[in-house]
Parts: C-alpha cells; structure tokens; sequence
C-alpha cells in the first residue's frame, strides 16, 4: 500500500484485480488507443508529430492481449488535436502491420483532417478527401472507421450533402466500415452533423445512409452521451449492423443490452481501464451480471470524470494513467495537452482509479504521481 497526501486528504492506493487470460467475450470490444510523445524528440512540442513508436505499439500490444480488439487512429490518438494525417498514417501502417502478424483485430480511423474546413471547401472536395483516406486505410490492410469531417460539417448545406458523401464513400469500400457519429460535446466543430441541430431528426439522416448502405456498414460508433439517444437507435438499425456504444457515462448498461438488444464497444475509456474492463466482460461472458455490475461500476466515476467537460480535454486523463500505471516513463503529450486539464482534476483521477482498481503496482503509480504533483506546486 502507498500513501499519497492529495487535496482534500490521503489515500492508500490499493492493488486491483488482474485479468484472466483466453477468455472468449460475447460483445465485440474495440479500445481506442492513445499515443505516446518522444519527449526527446528535437522537435516544437506544440506543433509537430513527435511519436514514441516502441511504447505507442507496445500499449497496442497490450491491449490485444486482454482480449480488445484496437480503434486505430480515432481521437483518443489526438486525431484533430494534435496527430496530423501523415502520422496517422503512419500509426495506422505500423499498428496494422503488427496486428496483422500476430492474428489480432484492429480497425482504423479515415477523415479528412488533411483538408482544412474553408468557405471554399466544397463537398465534393470532402468526397475526395474520404476517399484518399479510406484507400490508404484499406492498402495498409484494416478495415475503416469512417470518422466525422470537419470540412463536412462545415461544407454541407444541409442533411442531402451527409447522404451524398455517405453514400459515395461507402460505396467505393472493399469491405463494411464502422460510421462514426462523433457529438459535438468531443468537438465543437461537429454541431449540427447530419444536418440537423437536433440529435433525434440527425438520427434520421444517419439510418437513412446506413439503411441505403447495409452492406457496407459493419456498424455505428455513437458518442452522443446520452444512452437514451443511443438505444433508440439501436432498436432503429437494420439486421445485422451493430451498434457500438462510444458513451463514455453509460457503457456498463448499454453494453449489458435489453430484452431487446445490446451494445458492442468502441471506447476511449477502455484505453485507460482495459484490465478492470477486461475482468468485466469475462464476468459478462459467464453470465455473472453482478460481478460484471461490480466490476464495471467503479469505473464509472472515473470515466465521468475524465470525460467531464470540455470533453475533448479526456485525453489528458488517459495519457495520465497510462504513465502511472507504466505503459509509458513520462506525462509528455502531443500539442503539450499534458496542459489541458489542472491539477485538482488530475488529483481526483488518481482517487477514482484507486476506487476503480486501476492500479496493480500501487507504489509505482505513488512514485510517477508524485513528481507530477510536485511541478504543480504540490507535495504529495
């Protein structure tokens, strides 16, 4: 056990809970994954790409080995915020590669983050922005996660421009894709996707291209926050298209499902919490739905608080834990996003873990969170 002396009191961190290995899951459970920054890179730490290219692959790694599948290149990699599209294409080459070799699933994210939203941006330069993306993603071998476009949001007159790119973009694919339906809560740039300010007449535009496009659509990936949002569209999708819960709030529940469905998974909370996340869906498979509640409850504080608003800052969290729990030696970030989140809130990530059985070596997280504290102004 490890003290840390944190605003508003100590806390002895305790051990949690491993996961057992080979367990075969009923939900399909994507993480996705951060980056790790060279902090050593002769590079501007707020302008260019610097990646640790051994320890980002290694954190993917470890994710295949739990038992999750890798979302490649989403924004929990800080796509938009700080990984440009030459270096996520980069990431998306190697992390396929190495999925690949060793038999693991991994699904990559195409935008068209190389195309700056502008008055002269038209969809049809959108249209071709996708598709360089996809191609790419598809030559490296992956299959796509269609992420939300800036320049779309920004381009589009209304909810018929949605469905005409949609639709051409899928149609040009060689195997289904997962759609992306990014809220603007993660980015404000995204208000009014599908052509409508309301989430529920969006909904609409969305089933409309994925009913056009059944084939071409292995699922959704809905991060609207809201599980009712997300249910009444899950009920709404034709046979055979999954639903894959992006709700960082209420993923126990949604994944568990109803008398009329569930959920699969693609999460940036699974990043951080993949090994109580990994025992939970074991507990799920054996059909102990209070050892699953039990499991997946405590994380949920945590999540809340680290996708707490401004949202788009989680980030921060994930690559916090990451370091404290030795995936990585360092609270170095790409774009200095190490900065975006103070220091109370970064205490209240390290109580929530503890609750939430982040932490299997409590004396290494004391030994990495302490240093971080103390450029803070604070001795822990």
């Amino acid at each position: 056990m490890a003290r840390l002396n944190l605003p508003g009191g100590a806390v002895d961190l305790v051990a949690g809970p491993a996961p057992k290995q080979g367990v075969r899951w009923t939900r399909t459970a994507l993480a996705a994954a951060h980056v790790v920054a060279d902090p050593l890179a002769e590079a501007d730490p707020w302008i260019d790409c610097a990646v640790d290219w051994d320890r980002t692959l290694a954190f993917r790694t470890h994710l295949w080995s739990l038992g999750f599948g890798v979302a490649e290149a989403m924004d929990t990699a800080q796509r938009g915020m700080g990984l440009d599209w030459p270096t996520s294409l980069e990431l998306i080459q190697r992390s396929t590669a190495l999925a690949k070799a060793g038999g693991h699933a991994i699904a990559c994210g195409a935008g068209t983050d190389h195309l700056a939203p502008g008055p002269d941006v038209t969809v049809d330069d959108v249209i071709a922005a996708y598709e360089t993306q996809c191609e790419a993603v598809e030559a490296a071998g992956a299959p796509v996660i269609l992420m939300a476009s800036r320049a779309l949001a920004a381009a589009a007159k209304g909810p018929d421009d949605y469905i005409r790119v949609y639709d051409r973009v899928l149609s040009g694919l060689a195997q289904p894709a997962i759609l992306h339906w990014l809220g603007d809560m993660f980015d404000p740039a995204l208000a009014g996707y599908w052509g409508h300010g309301d989430h529920m007449a969006a909904m609409d535009t969305a089933l409309q291209v994925i009913g056009a496009n059944a084939a071409k659509v292995d699922g959704i990936k809905v991060s609207l926050l809201s599980a009712e949002k997300e249910i009444a569209m899950r009920r709404r999708l034709p046979e055979g298209v999954r639903m894959y819960t992006g709700d960082d709030f209420n993923y126990p529940d949604l994944i568990a499902g109803d008398d009329q469905g569930y959920s699969d998974a693609l999460l940036g909370i699974f990043d951080p919490i993949a090994g109580p996340a990994a025992v939970a869906l074991g507990h799920l498979a054996d059909g102990d739905m209070d050892a699953y509640h039990a499991t997946f409850g405590p994380t949920v504080p945590l999540s809340r608080h680290i996708f707490g608003a401004p949202t788009r800052f989680y980030k921060t969290g994930v690559v916090f834990l990451a370091y404290l729990t030795g995936h990585q030696d360092h609270f170095t970030m790409i774009g200095g996003q190490e900065s975006a989140r103070s220091t109370l809130h970064l205490a209240q990530i390290v109580r929530l873990a503890n609750a939430a059985g982040l932490f299997t070596d409590p004396d290494l997280a004391a030994a990495r969170a302490r240093p971080v504290f103390a450029t803070r102004g604070l001795e822990v």
